[in-house]
């Protein structure tokens, strides 16, 4: 098991833009240090729930401040950009930071993104999927053209930088209904799983994917299969419950989960068309307790019920844990340290070669 740390950027009240990235920066740098294998940071707009806008921009920067751990994004919303400006932005990061990008992708769902973009949020699916097209396209053909429905190159053209690795950088799909599963594993693009989904979810995705991925012909053993998950390691399970009560009392979560971060049809003001599978889950998101977060959601505990639930997660078909260690706490830079480092002398060590199996 692999294990990287989740950014999303929050912005809290009180904090300038510069606050919310020094203090991530330093938490980048930190994870390099402990360890840990890689970083993915959050892509999203007009809203302080995250405040990188431009993924490419911000892993750049991470690129000159770190030397080995591993850049990624988790995810890029790809039908809110130009697939030929995601293809060269990567290429360049790829270069950058040295061979170091994982690309990962996604359709998004936040209603308010796609309205402020101008983009009919029903058209995800398919803008994403050739958008998909014509960046893979880009990166493994030295003269490409595309015309589609929704992008187009017009004239033949190749891609300057191109990506350091081969034949380029790793992709993962943000995927968890069964539908999408099935979709990317016939391809053999291995997904992101995201962290609202419950346990038996994600499970059930890894392995609907790994079968789907075989009896298309794909090698599944060297994929790797990212799960993203809320992340606490306390010293004990009490103080990890106690703790865990305190985040959720000081969180309105419903400035999160709501109309505006659903993926809503404004025309309909039901889930938009390909977003069945989520009605109301962004809703209901709202009044999660924290028994059902406890039990099904987090990955959280003393370091033995820790490493027990990365375990499950393993043995699923995971390789790779993307740990949010509070990205919507507004907890001050000294104690995440404390957390991250806890995380890493506690629990990462058990699954190092010849650890927990």
């Amino acid at each position: 098991m692999k294990f990287s740390t989740f950014h999303l950027f929050h912005r809290f009240d009180g904090q300038s833009f510069k606050d919310v990235y020094d203090y991530h920066l330093e938490l980048i740098e930190l994870a390099e240090e402990l360890g840990f294998d890689g970083v993915r940071l959050a892509e999203h707009h007009f809203r302080d729930y995250g405040v990188v806008p431009n993924l490419f921009t911000m892993l750049a920067h991470a690129a000159a401040r770190t030397s080995r751990i591993r850049l990624g994004t988790g995810i890029v919303v790809l039908p809110l950009h130009n697939p030929v400006h995601v293809a060269e932005e990567a290429a360049q990061v790829d270069v950058l930071s040295g061979g170091r990008l994982d690309l990962g992708i996604g359709r998004g769902y936040q209603s308010v993104e796609f309205e402020g973009f101008g983009i009919d949020l029903a058209e995800a699916r398919d803008r994403f999927n050739e958008a998909l097209e014509v960046i893979v396209g880009l990166w493994t053909q030295e003269a490409y053209q595309h015309e589609g429905k929704f992008y187009k190159t017009g004239a033949e053209v190749s891609l300057v930088p191109r990506p350091v690795q081969t034949p380029h950088p790793p992709l993962h799909v943000a995927a968890v209904s069964p539908e999408t599963v099935t979709m990317y594993a016939e391809r053999g693009l291995p997904i992101l799983a995201d962290p609202a989904a419950p346990f038996r979810k994600v499970v059930k995705a890894a392995e609907t994917w790994r079968e789907t991925a075989e009896r298309a012909g794909h090698d599944v053993t060297a994929a790797e299969l990212v799960v993203a998950r809320s992340v606490y390691a306390a010293p004990t399970l009490e103080q990890a419950r106690a703790d865990q009560a305190r985040f959720e009392a000081s969180f309105d979560r419903s400035r999160i989960f709501n109309e505006r971060s659903a993926p809503i049809d404004p025309k309909t003001g039901q889930a938009a068309q390909g977003f069945e599978y989520y009605q109301d889950r962004y809703l209901k998101g709202a009044s999660l307790s924290t028994d059902f977060r406890w039990e099904q959601l987090d990955v959280i505990g003393d370091p033995g019920r820790v490493i027990e639930q990365i375990t499950l997660l393993r043995d699923a078909g995971f390789t790779n844990l993307l740990c949010d260690f509070g990205s919507t706490r507004p907890m001050p830079l000294d104690d995440m340290k404390r957390v991250m480092r806890f995380f890493a002398a506690e629990v990462i060590p058990a699954f190092a070669s010849g650890g927990r199996r």
